[in-house]
């Protein structure tokens, strides 16, 4: 009996039963608090999209608020011409004189022609002041919309550095609580060894040496 008595104090300890009252199954892991996720925050603010831009100059055109006046030769015709394999290769003045000739004979008026420029000229000014006037509000409501994004994300990392360090003093906490019950832990150990000590015979060794000394010093005295 000394001998199962030294073992079991030695730390050879038996497993407890199933549904046991062991010390360690009353111990209290805390929860880890998570914080919500801003997907709904996030997805409030929207998807702000670049202006669209015409490729089609014809389509600004026509959409301005003076539209290019109606001729048979406006200044686009004068620009095919001036581009065509005709006058290709000839000196600037030869191919200014052969096209004003060519327009000359065609009936065209160098003032209708010039009016034609003034108006698609405007229009092709206006449309890219009106587009350069969206690009600078879909910058502005870019850079509105990253300021939310960044106190959001200041937000959200605030709230998760005051849950790590909630969590960090929970387990300095539960650190303190287990210091504490060792000490008392020592303590009871020592009081249980005091007890013992007094029911062993030939106490030559002080019951401070712990209960393991005076189980061996009471499994020595049964042997004789």
């Amino acid at each position: 009996m000394w001998k199962r008595m030294l073992q079991l104090s030695n730390g050879n300890r038996e497993e407890l039963p199933a549904g046991g009252n062991g010390a360690g199954s009353k111990g209290r892991v805390p929860a880890v608090m998570v914080p919500e996720m801003p997907g709904a925050r996030l997805a409030a603010w929207g998807t702000e999209h670049a202006p669209a831009l015409l490729t089609d100059f014809e389509q600004i055109y026509q959409s301005a608020a003076v539209k290019p006046p109606r001729i048979s030769c406006g200044v686009l015709k004068v620009a095919e011409m001036l581009n065509s394999s005709h006058l290709c290769g000839m000196p600037a003045e030869s191919k200014r004189a052969a096209l004003l000739m060519a327009l000359d004979a065609g009936g065209a008026k160098i003032e209708d022609i010039l009016q034609d420029a003034i108006v698609r000229q405007r229009a092709l000014n206006d449309y890219e002041e009106a587009r350069q006037r969206d690009l600078q509000n879909f910058e502005a409501a870019i850079q509105e919309q990253n300021r939310a994004i960044q106190a959001e994300m200041d937000r959200i990392t605030s709230q998760y550095m005051a849950r790590m360090q909630g969590n960090l003093d929970e387990v300095a906490r539960a650190q303190d609580h287990f210091r504490v019950w060792q000490k008392r832990k020592q303590q009871e150990t020592q009081r249980i060894a005091d007890a013992a000590d007094c029911c062993v015979p030939e106490a030559g060794t002080p019951a401070a040496a712990g209960l393991t000394v005076v189980l061996e010093r009471a499994s020595s005295a049964a042997a004789r």
